[in-house]
């Protein structure tokens, strides 16, 4: 196996991701957006959306239909239990569900279409056209209309949003390193960042598919430093909302640097040091973060306390995989 590198400076990747950041504040600035405070989430693309622009229930008759007319069909037997008030699961993580897979076939106008109405509805969508391959959503909160929702949400004030002049960027979770210029970017252009807010997937040594983790300590491979966090994100959050898995908080989580790299021996090293979360995003996350709030660079082979950051900082990942078993 041969890998051929046609690019790795320290230099070229912050250029290519300022090229990359250049895209969202070009449209942050011609919607007059740029000189707000900024709420940073690495997510994805459909998280947020479904939850404030209310899309999927304003078509659900139309995403029924589609279920109904083209399966598939576990996704039609779930509809059925649904009407037979046999489910298990949450109607609008159904609509959801549907909605994105039904996006993912459509033509490009019809998917022009839903992006302009999500657009309509607060949510400003900006699509790489670097290399750096990460879509980016800017989502003003005097934008949002309350009514569209999720009700999980609970009571939400417009008047209040109204008021709000802050912005969410979300974008897209990179991996690795990734992380890290795309938030030291972000952090030296941004008017004011408030908050940075982590969600993603990772391996689980200790816990089922579909588990939520809550992670205290980080230790990244890339800079060798274990991170402490108090972290924003706690099980009382969560666990109201989780109906088929857990909520785990005190979890120890290892940024690896590659998934090819892992093995039995390696998991097992990690796991006999207490190490339950394996991810690829929150150790540069957390570079970064140092970066931000102290004078230095971020050391290296070193703990870090992040007890008394002056910014909100939350790292939450559900499990995706077993690496320990055949699941």
């Amino acid at each position: 196996l041969r890998v051929r590198m046609l690019g790795g400076t320290q230099v070229g990747y912050a250029r290519v991701t300022r090229r990359w950041w250049q895209q969202v504040t070009g449209m942050m600035r011609s919607e007059s957006l740029l000189d707000r405070p900024v709420y940073f989430v690495s997510s994805n693309s459909h998280s947020l959306a479904n939850l404030v622009t209310g899309m999927a229930r304003d078509h659900e008759a139309s995403l029924v239909r589609i279920v109904e007319a083209r399966g598939p069909q576990y996704l039609a037997d779930e509809l059925g239990r649904f009407r037979d008030h046999a489910a298990e699961g949450d109607w609008n993580n159904f609509l959801y569900y549907v909605q994105r897979l039904y996006t993912g076939s459509i033509a490009t106008d019809e998917r022009s279409q839903l992006r302009r109405e999500e657009r309509d509805r607060g949510v400003l969508g900006v699509a790489s056209r670097t290399a750096l391959d990460v879509a980016a959503q800017v989502i003003p909160l005097d934008r949002l209309d309350a009514g569209h929702f999720d009700p999980r949400l609970g009571r939400v004030d417009s008047s209040v949003l109204q008021k709000s002049g802050a912005v969410i960027v979300n974008i897209d979770y990179p991996l690795g390193l990734a992380a890290y210029n795309i938030l030291r970017e972000v952090a030296e252009t941004a008017a004011e960042l408030r908050g940075v807010y982590v969600l993603g997937k990772a391996a689980t040594l200790n816990a089922d598919v579909g588990d939520v983790m809550i992670s205290g300590v980080v230790h990244d491979e890339h800079s060798g430093c274990t991170y402490w966090l108090d972290n924003a994100f706690t099980v009382a959050d969560v666990s109201p909302y989780l109906r088929f898995g857990s909520g785990l908080d005190n979890q120890r989580a290892v940024t690896v640097k590659g998934t090819f790299l892992q093995n039995r021996g390696y998991l097992d090293f990690y796991y006999r040091e207490a190490f339950t979360v394996v991810e690829m995003e929150a150790g540069p996350y957390c570079s970064a973060v140092f970066e931000m709030t102290q004078a230095g660079r971020h050391p290296t082979g070193e703990p870090v306390n992040f007890s008394k950051l002056p910014v909100d900082f939350g790292v939450i990942h559900y499990a995706s995989d077993t690496p320990f078993t055949q699941a």
